[in-house]
């Protein structure tokens, strides 16, 4: 199964980390996509900490970086600095959503 996660704001760091994480225990692909406030989160961690985890695709909404502000020069390659189309293509692709 390929989970969807969509990351649009910042009060669900832990969540969204325990959630990737009880899925790659089941085998599932995960594929996040940030958004909003919740490019907050690249910031402060779990979610930078997911990125190199194999069987997970995180791709983030570059313009809401630059309007929230949020620095990504820190982040690991794995991370994808990309656009709505990643949003689309993750919707497309997956067989559930979570939305937090």
């Amino acid at each position: 199964m390929k989970l969807g996660i969509l990351v649009n704001t910042d009060q669900h760091a832990q969540q969204v980390k325990g959630l990737i994480e009880a899925a790659l225990r089941k085998n599932h692909d995960v594929m996040v996509f940030v958004m909003d406030e919740g490019t907050r989160l690249l910031e402060s961690g779990p979610l930078a900490t997911v990125c190199t985890l194999g069987g997970v695709h995180v791709s983030y909404c570059e313009h809401a970086t630059q309007q929230t502000g949020v620095r990504t020069d820190g982040l690991p390659t794995e991370a994808v600095c990309g656009s709505q189309f990643d949003n689309a293509n993750m919707m497309h692709e997956a067989d559930r959503v979570i939305v937090l």
